[in-house]
């Protein structure tokens, strides 16, 4: 049996509501003149800021990576 089914039977409710927001992201705004990767780091990276560059790292998380 699934641990949502059987958190149904035994209280009635499913895991999360019908209309749940899964995540919500902020993004801040970057200065004018804020360092940028190149094109091509951008593109590999998934941003163009450095401050936004936020590797993650699975189990390693909290040794001083972040």
């Amino acid at each position: 049996m699934k641990f949502s089914e059987m958190v149904e039977k035994q209280y009635g409710i499913g895991i999360l509501p019908d209309d749940v927001s899964y995540a919500m992201a902020y993004v801040p705004f970057q200065a004018q003149k804020a360092k940028l990767f190149t094109p091509d780091q951008g593109f590999t990276l998934g941003t163009m800021y450095p401050a936004l560059n936020k590797p993650f790292y699975g189990s390693r998380c909290g040794d001083g990576n972040d």
